[in-house]
C-alpha cells in the first residue's frame, strides 16, 4: 500500500497495518532452503527471499493469506525483492498455502481520561524508517534501513533532507545524537558505528574490531559520553570512546541483545530477545554482564524504557505483555497487554513515570499508556496503521516521536494531558 507524502490527518483516514513483524527486523538462525516444502514457488522463494534476510524468517511467519499478499507486495515495492508481477501472485500463493495461520487480531480500544493528537508524515523514497531521534535542535532524525540514508525532519517547515551514506548496504537501524548535535548511527549490516556532520554532511565509521561482527543495533550514550550499542544478531553488547574512536565487545551470556537504556547511575541495562526470559546489565568499567530473570521463561523481551526511580520496563513480544523489573531488588512484575497474546508489544518509553508503547501485532497499530500508580491501561489506534512501530522517543517537552516502519512514516502524539 502506498501512502501520499502529505501529513495524514489522524482523525479522518486509517490504513491497514502491513504484517510485517517477523520479516523485516527479528534475528534468527538460519534454515536450509532443502526445508522449504515442495511445490509451485518453491523456487522463487529461494531466490527471491534471501537477498535481505535468512529463509527461517519466511517460514517462522504464520499469516493469512490476505496477509501474506500485503508481505510480498511490500518485499517486492519496498525493499527490492526480484519478482515479477507474474511471480508475485505465485509466491504469496505458496507462501498462504504452506505458512497459514490466523488472521491478525484486531486491536483492542481502551478509553480514559487522557487524550492525544496524532500526527503523521511520510518520509521521501520508501526509505522504511526504523528508529526515530529528537535531535538537540528540534529536528527529527529517522535511519532510512531501506534506503542507506539518514533522514532529517524540520517539524515546523514540514522539510525533509536525506544524508546517502557512504557504505552500501550499511542497513541503518538506531540513531542517537550527542551534546554537540553529531548524529551517531548503527549499521546493522556492515558493521560499523556512525557519526554524521549534520552540518557538513561528513561521516566516520568505526569499524568493529572483530570483523564476524556485523550488526550493531541500538545506540545510547551514559553520562560520561561513551556510546554504548546492542549487537542482536552478534550476541555482544559494545562501547565506543567518541574522544579515542576506541571500540570494546563483550559477548553476552544470552543471546539477542536488543534494546539498551542507561539509569541514573550510568548502568546501561539491555534486554536478550532471544533468552529465557531474562535482562542484563554491564558495568560500565569492566564491562563484566549480569543477568535478571523475569517471571517467565518464555518472555522475550524487546524493547526496555527506565522510569525515575531506576525501576526499568520492557515489552515481551512473545507473550503479549509488558513488564516491569527493579534492579535493586530483582522484584519483577507484568500485565497482559489490552489486545492480548498476539499484540506483539515493542516501542517503548517513559514520559514523566507514565509507560507509553505500541502493540505492533494487532491491525492496526495502537499506542498504548499505562499508568504504574493505577495499573490502568489507555489505548488509541494509529491512523495510519503503524506497521510495526520498533521504537519510539520522548521529546523534552514530553511528546512522542515514533518510526512507523510498514507504512514507511514517523509519526508525532502530542499528550494533551498527562
Amino acid at each position: 500500500m502506498i501512502l501520499s507524502s502529505k501529513a495524514i490527518d489522524s482523525g479522518k483516514v486509517q490504513f491497514a497495518c502491513l504484517p510485517l513483524l517477523v520479516l523485516l527486523c527479528t534475528v534468527l538462525p538460519a534454515r536450509s532452503q532443502s526445508q522449504l516444502p515442495e511445490g509451485n514457488g518453491k523456487q522463487m522463494v529461494e531466490r527471491a527471499c534471501v537477498q535481505c534476510h535468512d529463509l527461517q524468517r519466511v517460514t517462522s511467519a504464520r499469516y493469512s493469506r490476505e496477509d501474506w499478499q500485503d508481505v510480498v507486495n511490500v518485499m517486492v515495492n519496498n525493499f527490492g525483492a526480484t519478482l515479477s508481477r507474474d511471480e508475485i501472485g505465485v509466491v504469496a500463493e505458496y507462501l498462504a498455502k504452506n505458512f497459514v495461520g490466523e488472521p491478525t487480531p484486531a486491536a483492542v480500544v481502551i478509553p480514559g481520561s487522557v487524550e492525544v493528537s496524532i500526527k503523521e508524515w511520510v518520509v521521501p523514497n520508501g526509505a522504511r524508517p526504523h528508529d526515530p531521534l529528537v535531535a538537540p535542535d528540534g529536528s527529527i532524525w529517522y535511519t532510512g534501513i531501506a534506503g542507506n540514508v539518514l533522514g532529517r525532519f524540520d517539524p515546523k517547515t514540514g522539510q525533509f533532507k536525506e544524508y546517502p551514506l557512504r557504505t552500501p548496504d550499511s542497513r541503518p537501524h538506531g540513531l542517537i545524537a550527542d551534546k554537540e548535535g553529531t548524529i551517531w548511527f548503527t549499521s546493522n549490516g556492515a558493521g560499523y558505528v556512525g557519526q554524521l556532520n549534520p552540518k557538513t554532511g561528513e561521516i566516520t565509521e568505526h569499524r568493529m574490531p572483530d570483523p564476524k561482527a556485523l550488526g550493531p543495533h541500538t545506540p545510547i550514550f551514559d553520562q560520561k559520553g561513551m556510546l554504548w550499542f546492542t549487537m542482536s544478531g552478534d550476541n555482544m553488547v559494545g562501547r565506543i570512546n567518541p574522544k579515542t574512536g576506541e571500540v570494546k565487545l563483550a559477548p553476552t551470556p544470552s543471546p539477542g541483545p536488543y534494546g539498551i537504556v542507561v539509569n541514573s547511575k550510568g548502568i546501561p541495562f539491555f534486554t536478550e530477545f532471544r533468552s529465557k526470559g531474562k535482562l542484563a546489565s554491564i558495568d560500565p568499567e569492566t564491562m563484566k554482564i549480569q543477568e535478571y530473570a523475569l517471571l517467565n521463561p518464555d518472555t522475550r523481551p524487546r524493547r526496555i524504557a527506565v522510569t525515575s526511580d531506576d525501576v526499568l520496563w520492557y515489552t515481551d513480544y512473545a507473550r503479549g505483555y509488558m513488564g516491569r523489573l527493579d534492579a535493586k531488588t530483582g522484584k519483577a512484575s507484568e500485565w497482559p497487554s489490552p489486545s492480548g497474546p498476539k499484540s506483539a508489544p515493542y516501542g517503548i518509553t517513559a514520559v514523566k513515570d507514565i509507560i507509553w508503547y505500541s502493540e505492533s501485532g494487532v491491525k492496526p497499530n495502537t499506542l498504548v499508556r499505562f499508568d504504574p500508580k493505577t495499573e490502568k491501561f489507555q489505548t488509541w489506534i494509529i491512523p495510519s496503521g503503524g506497521g510495526v512501530v520498533r521504537h519510539m522517543v520522548t521529546a523534552p517537552n514530553g511528546n512522542l516521536w515514533l518510526a512507523t516502519s510498514g507504512v514507511n512514516g514517523i509519526a508525532l502524539v502530542e499528550i494533551k494531558d498527562q
